[in-house]
């Protein structure tokens, strides 16, 4: 492990990040106009609370954005260490952070799974709780793509989805697999919440994966929204399966590099 890594992961370098982070999130959040759509859905969004809160991988960094002031709301990040500075700026931002596995594909299915049964249940405690869980719904390492582990977490909890997208004008967006975006400050940002989507507890495998191609296309079409709404292009919008690649009319850009927007 380099010098670097080690000191990466120090606890007192994390604490020092995880401050800092929420600190820029706050200025960023100060600083965008944002508009919410639907415009006043409070007494719409109240009605199905708990909900899970379904966004795309690369929009968790600014998941707290969408938060209301009555909201308790839960998100799962992995035990891994590098996870440990989002879970800091996270819970300094008011969202309570699951350290577990995440819950995906058939591991889920099997409650014996290691990791997967884990997060599941701890998911499951927290909309029994009363708290909005916000989990992101893409195959591991494949954006914009849903996964059963959101359906699986409707289906055992009897809540219903609610895709979610919250972007801002001005943003980098990073060279990871999921194209996360960071906003910037002193912009415009919007917050689309899109239709929710119930999953029966016991659906055939026909209705089980057109359940999951509705959330998929919610997802899509709630951040297309929320970029048309900033007047900004999706850029990652023409290639959700694969890597970045420069456009045309960006002959010296160098794919998977970050790139500001």
């Amino acid at each position: 492990m380099s010098l670097v890594k080690r000191l990466s992961r120090h606890p007192a370098v994390q604490s020092a990040l995880g401050r800092l982070a929420a600190a820029y999130l706050r200025l960023v959040r100060r600083t965008n106009r944002f508009t919410v759509e639907p415009a006043g859905s409070d007494p719409w969004l109240d009605g199905l609370s708990p909900f899970i809160a379904g966004m795309w991988h690369g929009q968790h960094i600014m998941v707290s954005f969408a938060g209301r002031p009555v909201d308790r709301v839960a998100t799962i990040i992995s035990k891994n260490p590098d996870g440990n500075v989002n879970t800091i700026a996270l819970t300094r931002m008011g969202v309570r952070v699951i350290r577990a596995s995440g819950a995906r594909g058939r591991a889920v299915r099997d409650m014996r799974a290691k990791g997967g049964a884990e997060g599941l249940r701890a998911m499951l405690r927290a909309l029994k709780n009363g708290e909005i869980v916000a989990f992101s719904a893409d195959v591991p390492k494949i954006s914009r793509r849903a996964d059963a582990g959101i359906l699986t977490l409707s289906r055992f909890s009897g809540r219903p989805i609610v895709p979610v997208a919250v972007v801002t004008s001005r943003h980098i967006r990073f060279g990871s697999w999921d194209r996360a975006c960071l906003g910037l400050p002193f912009g415009r940002g919007a917050v689309v919440f899109g239709a929710a989507i119930h999953v029966p507890r016991e659906p055939d495998p026909e209705t089980f994966e057109a359940l999951r191609c509705q959330v998929e296309a919610e997802m899509n079409r709630v951040h297309d929204r929320a970029y048309t709404l900033v007047g900004r292009p999706d850029r990652v919008g023409d290639n959700w399966l694969g890597p970045a690649r420069p456009k045309p009319s960006e002959p010296g850009r160098e794919a998977g590099a970050n790139t500001p927007a």
